[in-house]
Formats: C-alpha cells, structure tokens, sequence
C-alpha cells in the first residue's frame, strides 16, 4: 500500500512539470526481471550446486534412518530388552541430529539466497538506472502500479542489456 501511495504522490508531483514539458516516463516489471534475467538463472545454478551435496547426504540419512526403523519395528519382538532399548535410543539421537542438520541446512541456504537476491537486485537495479540516463527518462516506476501501457514498459530493453553484460 505505502508503495502506491508514493507512486502516486511521485506521478502527482510531475503532474505540473507534465504541462510545461514532455517528461518520459518507463515502466518496469521487476517480477519479470527477477525469473528471466540470466544473472537470476546463474545464481539460482550456482546454489543448486552448492547445496545439492548437503541435501543428498540429509536426504540418505533419512533413508538411513527410516530403514533402521523399519528393520526394528520387523525386529522388535525377538529383540531382548535391553538391545531393543539400545537401538531405540540410537535411533532417538539420529533422528536428532538429522533435525539439527535439517535447521542448519536451511539456515544456510536462506543466508546464502539472501546474500544472492541483495546482488541480484543490485545488478537490476544498476541496470535500470543505467538504461534510464542513457535514454533520458525522467521517471521510472516499478511496483504498485495497476496498469502499464507496452509503449513505456522498458522491461525487454532492461532485460536485453541484463543478458549483454551476462554475469
């Protein structure tokens, strides 16, 4: 809400300026920046090979983990007490550890995405600034708007130099 109250308060503000001269004014659709940009495509490749060897080795000790109780549940009535107590307790501390690794993978993983995203929204960002000087926009507008014409979105040209200055 508060976005479209600047966005109007912006377009508001250039409304006298709108009589005196012509101003140009772009349009930007972020969202589609952010699916489509290449910069966006590599760093979602770059994490996915980064933490693919950690989620596979949860993902076997989950097997691991199931299998073991599987083979008790199987076991467990010619099991003495003192074993079946035994393996129960293993299996209570493994579970537990798969947890804790569990939370500080995805810990992980959301430090490194946001680390990824700041970057990204940077690069989109710059070229956006950088697109708009060197085509003299006056005003650029991005969220919060309910409508856009297709002859001021510039999200394409944003996109075409986003992909020209590759990663």
């Amino acid at each position: 809400m508060r976005n479209i109250v600047k966005t109007f308060a912006a377009i508001c503000l250039c409304l006298p300026a709108l009589a005196l001269a012509e101003v140009k004014v772009g349009f930007v659709n972020t969202v589609k920046l952010m699916e489509e940009a290449p910069q966006a495509k590599a760093a979602i490749g770059k994490m996915e090979s980064e933490f693919a060897p950690r989620e596979k080795e949860l993902v076997a000790l989950q097997r691991e983990i199931k299998d073991a109780e599987d083979k008790l549940s199987r076991d467990a009535a010619v099991m003495g007490d003192s074993e079946r107590g035994k393996v129960e307790r293993d299996l209570v501390g493994r579970k537990r550890d798969l947890k804790r690794s569990q939370d500080e993978f995805r810990e992980d993983l959301n430090i490194r995405r946001n680390e990824e995203l700041a970057k990204l929204q940077r690069r989109l960002y710059d070229a956006i600034v950088d697109l708009a000087k060197a085509e003299h926009y006056d005003l650029i507008v991005s969220e919060g708007v309910v409508y856009a014409s297709t002859s001021i979105d510039i999200t394409d040209a944003v996109l075409a130099r986003l992909k020209k200055s590759g990663n």
